[in-house]
């Protein structure tokens, strides 16, 4: 028996809808970590000029696209399938590139990160969405999860590192960079219009009667329209039965990155006399041991459960973190970076899982929107907090609350397993 599920899971997980899944995560990763990490900053700041708070105007509106559009996002795929959703979300993408490429002003480069923001939002309600749905009956989808972090994580490191060589060999060519951008987008589009045309889900009868009506005249569609929202919104107050600190959790799960995406640089840079190749290579190793780790991670939460990997990982991180600025040794530096990687790798796919077990089977793609606007809105205000704790605690300070957030998310599952069961049961103890 158990046999048969591993081999059907195997065949879904091949399928060409799964593998476009993961080419536009990939695709969109590669154009988000180009610009915000590679491009963005320097060309605002040393070819057009614009100050410090425009640029970050600029990032805090893309975080803010991403974030808050995800739930309607999520919504709306529910009602309208992946491709149309994904097609008009990623040539939002494309035009937000265009924008950035060929404007110069800071209203409009501000608008064009808006719209990118707004673009990639459906992104992660439609590959979560997919990814339960493929995952089966026994709901063993730790290893899509892994796949889709892998792509996502590849896809953000890949992008840099190519538009690094792009402008060292091309005498700092933006042009020429912003054209790559483009034609990944061009592919985007494309593979965008191969996903399937609708989302098909079960739902309550009521409620997919009242989701598939439409209507000749406007005025009938927009009664159907309130309609539906108010049978969705229904459907999941009463389907989703989570305790209240899920939602606290999704929150800190993602500041912690970003507590640490603004002082990390400045940290190796000005406490360790870290080069920017040596900065170049810890980023690798940090995040090639967490893309190497992903797949057999997902594996082995497929056969043993989220529980020990979530608590592992939590622990290990919040350890990790609190005693990172103790050590001023570059070679212990990179160990603490590979401790941080194999945490994240057991976290990332692990904690979607468990997300995912969470989620009802009626609204998927609209509470894993909501999900993942909350979880999503971490990322939004920990540079806040992490800029008043450098400036006015110390610059060990974003670690150390790092860690701690990471100790908090350790307790809070250690309640949330338990009162869930044990956290997602293994495909082989379900068989």
């Amino acid at each position: 028996m158990t046999e048969v599920i591993s081999t059907a899971n195997k065949r879904r997980l091949m399928s060409p809808f799964f593998f476009e899944l993961l080419a536009i995560i990939f695709l969109v990763e590669f154009i988000k970590g180009s610009l915000l990490v590679a491009i963005l900053p320097v060309y605002m700041k040393n070819v057009l000029g614009v100050s410090g708070t425009v640029i970050g105007v600029a990032f805090a509106l893309q975080y803010l696209g991403d974030n808050l559009f995800r739930s309607p996002a999520g919504w709306i795929a529910e009602r309208l399938g992946f491709k149309t959703t994904m097609t008009v979300a990623l040539t939002m993408v494309v035009l937000g590139v265009l924008i950035i490429a060929f404007t110069d002003g800071p209203i409009w480069l501000s608008f064009a990160c808006l719209i990118l923001g707004t673009g990639t939002a459906p992104l992660w309600p439609c590959a979560m969405t997919g990814a339960t749905e493929i995952s089966g009956p026994n709901n063993s989808n730790g290893t899509a999860m892994g796949a889709l972090e892998t792509a996502a994580l590849a896809g953000t490191g890949v992008g840099p590192i190519t538009m690094n060589f792009v402008m060292e060999h091309t005498s700092k060519n933006y042009q020429t960079a912003f054209l790559i951008m483009i034609g990944a987008g061009i592919i985007l589009v494309l593979t965008a219009l191969l996903l399937p045309g609708r989302v098909k889900i079960a739902l309550k009868a009521e409620v997919s009667a009242t989701a598939a009506l439409t209507g000749n005249r406007l005025k009938d569609g927009l009664n159907k329209l309130r309609t539906s929202v108010k049978a969705t919104l229904h459907e999941v107050k009463t389907t989703l039965n989570v305790s209240w600190l899920v939602y606290p959790a999704l929150f800190l799960q993602s500041s912690v990155i970003g507590l640490l995406s603004p002082v990390l640089t400045l940290y190796v840079s000005n406490e360790l006399g870290v080069s920017p190749n040596q900065y170049s290579l810890l980023l690798v190793v940090g995040g090639g041991i967490t893309v190497l780790a992903l797949i057999p991670a997902g594996k082995l939460i497929d056969r043993f459960g989220t529980t020990p990997f979530l608590n592992t990982g939590f622990l290990l991180c919040a350890i990790t973190l609190c005693i990172f600025t103790l050590f001023k040794s570059l070679p212990i530096v990179y160990g603490l970076v590979c401790a941080v990687g194999v945490a994240y790798a057991m976290i990332l796919p692990a904690w979607n899982t468990f997300v995912a077990s969470l989620v009802p089977k009626g609204e998927r793609g609209t509470v894993w929107g909501f999900f993942l606007t909350l979880q999503g809105s971490g990322m939004v205000f920990g540079p806040i907090i992490s800029g008043w704790l450098w400036d006015g605690v110390g610059h060990g300070a974003p670690f150390v609350a790092s860690g701690i957030v990471m100790g908090t998310l350790f307790f809070i599952h250690l309640f949330l397993s338990r009162r869930h069961g044990s956290g997602v049961q293994s495909s082989r103890a379900k068989a």
